[in-house]
């Protein structure tokens, strides 16, 4: 009698389900993950204008209303990979940094925004950040 190696075909069609479906919850899990890392890259640009805007403020008693005033380039030359614009002074003096997404970003977020907003209380500031645009997901962990 001989005696066959190897694997039958309905092995082999149910290991491939199983990979089917492993990849089936995999892939969205990971996409979720690489938006998050791409949106987490805007709070990272972002802290050169937040330090600067701090000690303008420490300096005068009110924010600055432009990114000049604060000694940094223009908006659109505070820029990554997946950030488009950096701008300090778009909200007019109130002490938001306001954060645009561009370039190579995913394009679920492509164009949204993330404002990290100075919160003043006797003389110190702490940084809150918010969005209107970009889902509660896709928000780095200190923002939700």
């Amino acid at each position: 009698m001989k005696t066959s190696k190897g694997f039958t075909l309905i092995e082999l069609m149910i290991v491939v389900a199983i990979i089917g479906i492993l990849t089936a919850v995999a892939v969205p899990v990971y996409q979720e993950f690489t938006i998050r890392s791409q949106v987490s890259e805007g709070l990272s640009l972002a802290a050169g204008a937040k330090v600067a805007m701090s000690e303008y403020y420490e300096q005068r008693g009110n924010f600055p209303a432009s990114n000049a005033s604060l000694g940094l380039p223009i908006a659109s030359e505070i820029d990554g990979t997946y950030v488009s614009s950096v701008d300090a002074g778009s909200a007019g003096g109130t002490g938001v940094v306001l954060v645009t997404y561009g370039n190579n970003v995913n394009s679920q977020v492509l164009g949204d925004t993330l404002e990290v907003s100075a919160v003043t209380s006797v003389g110190s500031i702490k940084w809150v950040c918010r969005s209107s645009s970009l889902p509660a997901k896709y928000l780095p962990t200190n923002c939700r």
